[in-house]
């Protein structure tokens, strides 16, 4: 390509690079997206071509029926948990980073890399750990236990979030409000937190979809009663596969797109909020 021009080179190795991109996204969405259409199929079978459409699977969901109670009931208990542990990951996660700031905080590196540790260890050895101590103060086989499980695994999703919004902070509009007297709940409640709010709610969508998502914590520590979505998948999966378990995985990738796209609408919110004040 010596005696082509400069331009003409660009075009081409960026003509490259994007169809190689694009051939490593489909290879990746590509086996998650060929499952959709499987929920559709009236004949209880994975194959192509699908003869007849069908809602059967969805129905067999949410409408009566005793395969349906045992659905709805771990659709209800993934909402109790993932609602919960949102909420308390992003108080602890948001006041972590807020905490984390302080650079003449004694230990602040070692502190940082506790708080992002369940991001870094093994999801089984997390498991196992919390299944014995958990074992210790009677929290296995309750909500509350697996509620805390997953606020801990949550945690750090919302800690890393916030802490990148607060890089750009202007610490001076605190100091302001301090200086005209304003005390230091108010400061954050009005200042501080509408600034780094799409950092925070980013921060608890991941939080919410990676309880929504998680089976391995809820395998150890889950009794009968608190079974999830993915811990029903996992039952049917292992006890009898039925298309309903492709209708249920149609539905996590639709609320793991909306997620998606909720975060991304908060990256720009953030975006132009900090060009406005800056």
């Amino acid at each position: 390509m010596a005696g082509v021009p400069q331009t003409i080179r660009v075009r081409i190795w960026r003509s490259i690079f994007l169809c190689f991109c694009g051939g490593v996204f489909a290879f990746l969405v590509a086996p998650i997206l060929v499952i959709v259409p499987l929920s559709f199929n009236e004949d209880p079978f994975f194959s192509y071509p699908i003869s007849r459409f069908s809602l059967r699977w969805y129905a067999e969901i949410f409408c009566d029926g005793p395969q349906a109670l045992l659905w709805q009931r771990s659709l209800v208990n993934s909402f109790i948990i993932g609602g919960s542990a949102t909420v308390f990951a992003t108080i602890v996660g948001t006041l972590a980073a807020l905490g984390m700031t302080n650079h003449r905080l004694p230990f602040r590196n070692t502190l940082t890399a506790l708080m992002i540790s369940p991001m870094v260890v093994p999801i089984v050895v997390t498991a196992i750990g919390m299944y014995y101590f958990y074992a210790q103060i009677g929290l296995v086989g309750t909500f509350p236990g697996i509620i805390l499980a997953h606020t801990a695994l949550g945690a750090p999703f919302v800690f890393i979030t916030v802490s990148a919004t607060l890089v750009g902070f202007d610490r001076n509009l605190t100091r302001a409000g301090a200086i005209l007297g304003a005390p230091p709940v108010r400061v954050f409640r009005r200042v501080t937190l509408p600034l780094i709010l799409p950092g925070v709610a980013s921060g608890a969508l991941f939080a919410f979809a990676t309880s929504w998502d998680e089976v391995v914590v809820v395998l150890f520590l889950a009794g009968a009663d608190q079974h999830t979505i993915p811990r029903r998948m996992w039952s049917g999966v292992r006890d009898n596969l039925s298309p309903t378990i492709i209708a249920a995985a149609t539905l996590l990738i639709a609320l793991s797109i909306l997620l998606m796209l909720s975060v991304e609408w908060l990256r720009r919110r953030g975006e132009r909020l900090r060009k406005a004040v800056a």
